[in-house]
């Protein structure tokens, strides 16, 4: 049984995974470079080790330095997070070598996930369904050309090698496609030092909804529901929710099998995502699985009311799953705010720097999932991810309604963040009546809006300091008649 974890990784999912550690009675180990000396994970852990300098590949991605830390300090596995190592399959195979227990797929189940060809090869050999396109590797713009043209346009580049919304590319005809062959290749040579290229149809209007799966080493696998996580900028999630407002239960069971179906063709154990885009038409195609944690898990744990990472270390340990999928139900509904810490105005550029002060929502179904604190510093050599937000509610707008007062709650002082598009996208009638896609921001001027509910903002706070400074000013001159008259009597008395 597993019984001290190493986690390879930093910021809130070290601290998530450290939580759910401590309340088994689990020792922990964190690891950190020259720039997270004073983070939370470090001074939240059993213990800590110093793995290098600031720089992911010199610390967070140095794999033999980690594997050092973890034979020195006798941990007996690992949880890698999510992003950095946990979709290596390289890094999985070395705990594997070395007789750690990596929490998580195996290396050959996250190799195959991780190439979005054989990948895709195993899905529709279990038939499920997936985006028309290229039936294998592009060798060059030409034939990548040759392939648009037959499937036609819009269609996205797409690296084998890339994720999280990295390396991809949407061509509308032959010259933007040639000019995009040439970014992606770029893109992920420099990335992972290898490329290779498929070419898929851009379904338009489409939902970006995935399904939790959960599979043991006995073969006994479910689906723990879905996330709809349509809302999205440069394809990179900002706000996720669950349920989906378009997905019944007639639906939840009928891809929910599919999703069973593809756990099993890539022989997947531990928690991972299955993916998939929902055309207009309702049709679902399976895109891809994450083979790790997924960033926003806390919004299904708050629907399911189970704990992840404690499954996640439950099946690690090689116990069944104490549950079929007639046994789970969903309850109530939940969102997650991706806090950033970035200028929405700048094409999201990322905004660092020190944090003087912070203010931490919370009270009753609010769940903040961060590593700020008043004096941090947001660092430019890792994710702009400051704080995952997390609301619940009976209803779905209870939980729309306890996310605007969350984040009307959440002061960040000394960089910029997304707090103010978050505003302004919940209160949108179309995000009401959940009129989602995956180019929601586009489809409805949601940065116009934003600009327009500022400027209100700033005018609503004029008027409250003008009204302020009028009744600041008349309460002014009334103490000064009052101290006119009571001298007036005082003298009137000697």
């Amino acid at each position: 049984m597993i019984e001290k974890v190493l986690i390879a990784n930093r910021g809130e999912i070290a601290l998530r995974v450290i939580r759910t550690c401590k309340a088994l009675g689990i020792k922990t180990v964190a690891v950190y470079s020259d720039e997270d000396t004073n983070s939370l994970h470090v001074k939240k852990a059993t213990e800590s080790y110093h793995i290098g300098k600031a720089a992911p590949k010199e610390s967070y991605l140095n794999q033999e330095k980690i594997m050092e830390v973890i034979l020195s300090s006798g941990a007996d596995a690992v949880h890698p997070g999510y992003g950095f190592l946990s979709e290596n399959d390289d890094f999985a195979r070395l705990c594997e070598n070395n007789k750690i227990n990596f929490i998580g797929p195996s290396a050959d189940s996250m190799n195959l996930c991780g190439d979005k060809m054989e990948c895709k090869a195993a899905m529709l050999k279990a038939k499920v369904p997936t985006v028309p396109g290229s039936p294998g590797l592009v060798n060059d713009a030409v034939e990548a050309e040759k392939i648009a043209n037959e499937i036609g346009y819009p269609v996205l580049l797409k690296s084998v090698y890339g994720g999280g919304g990295r390396g991809i590319r949407l061509v509308t005809n032959d010259k933007e496609l040639r000019e995009g062959f040439e970014t992606v290749t770029s893109e992920s040579i420099a990335a992972v030092g290898k490329s290779a290229i498929i070419v898929e149809k851009f379904l338009e209007k489409t939902r970006h909804i995935e399904y939790q799966m959960c599979r043991d080493k006995h073969g006994n696998a479910v689906h723990l529901f879905e996330r709809e996580c349509s809302i999205q900028r440069r394809n990179q999630k900002l706000i996720e929710q669950t349920p989906s407002p378009v997905v019944d239960q007639k639906t939840r069971d009928r891809v929910g099998e599919l999703v069973v179906k593809a756990a099993e063709a890539v022989d997947y154990t531990n928690l991972g995502t299955a993916e998939f885009l929902r055309a207009d038409n309702g049709e679902f195609y399976f895109i891809e699985i994450n083979a790790r944690l997924q960033v926003e898990h806390p919004i299904s744990e708050m629907v399911s009311g189970l704990d992840f990472v404690k499954l996640q270390i439950d099946i690690a340990n090689g116990e069944p799953l104490p549950f079929k999928q007639k046994d789970l139900k969903m309850n109530g509904y939940a969102i997650e705010c991706r806090i950033n810490a970035e200028d929405t105005f700048l094409d999201f550029a990322p905004s660092t720097g020190p944090v003087p002060e912070v203010n931490i929502p919370s009270g009753p179904n609010v769940r903040c999932d961060t590593y700020l604190y008043s004096g941090c510093t947001v660092s430019p050599f890792y994710d702009s991810l400051m704080a995952k937000l997390c609301t619940w509610g009976p209803t779905f707008d209870e939980s729309r309604r306890r996310m605007l007062t969350a984040l009307d709650d959440f002061y960040i002082q000394g960089v910029e963040t997304s707090i103010p598009l978050y505003k302004t996208i919940l209160r949108t009638d179309e995000y009401k009546k959940g009129e989602l896609s995956t180019d929601f921001l586009k489809r409805y001027g949601i940065i116009d809006r934003l600009t327009e509910d500022i400027k209100a903002d700033k005018e609503k706070n004029k008027e409250a300091a003008l009204a302020a400074a009028i009744i600041h000013s008349e309460y002014f001159k009334s103490r000064v008649k009052d101290s006119t008259d009571a001298n007036s009597t005082w003298k009137s008395r000697l």
